[in-house]
């Protein structure tokens, strides 16, 4: 950080919850910090709020089962002046996101599941998955 308390390029703020989705209100609170330390819009707001608590909360339910012992791992990194990636780390066994199904397709409207990916990926400005899905990288330009 600067001497403003700022994140600067390559400067990375992160927290460490447990698998419980009590722990979300933790997640927003270190995305309103991000917010209010990078003074993005409203707009850009909704999105990484909506994003990273969507990346969470799948580490805790598929990617963690939520068991408690095991941890979700959250980062914001200022990677330019217009750009941040927020990752998103769990400990489970990972899964394929190219094999999730579609779900605006006409057979899937009515399951419940597999919306938190698509919307990762239309929220964000770019994503990437890696670690075998255990690890998520959602880039926005702020």
């Amino acid at each position: 950080m600067n001497a403003q308390g700022q994140l600067q390029a390559s400067m990375v703020k992160q927290i460490v919850i447990n698998s419980h989705p009590d722990q979300l209100p933790e997640v927003e609170q270190f995305i309103e910090l991000i917010r209010s330390e990078l003074e993005f819009k409203d707009d850009v707001f909704g999105n990484v709020m909506v994003a990273v608590t969507e990346a969470v909360n799948n580490s805790i339910h598929h990617g963690n089962s939520m068991e408690q012992a095991k941890r979700v791992f959250i980062s914001c990194e200022m990677v330019s002046s217009f750009r941040i990636v927020v990752s998103v780390k769990d400990e489970g066994k990972g899964f394929d996101p190219e094999a999730l199904p579609d779900p605006t397709a006409p057979e899937n409207l009515e399951n419940p599941g597999g919306r938190g990916v698509f919307l990762m990926r239309h929220l964000s400005d770019s994503i990437e998955f890696d670690e075998g899905g255990r690890l998520v990288r959602m880039f926005f330009n702020i």
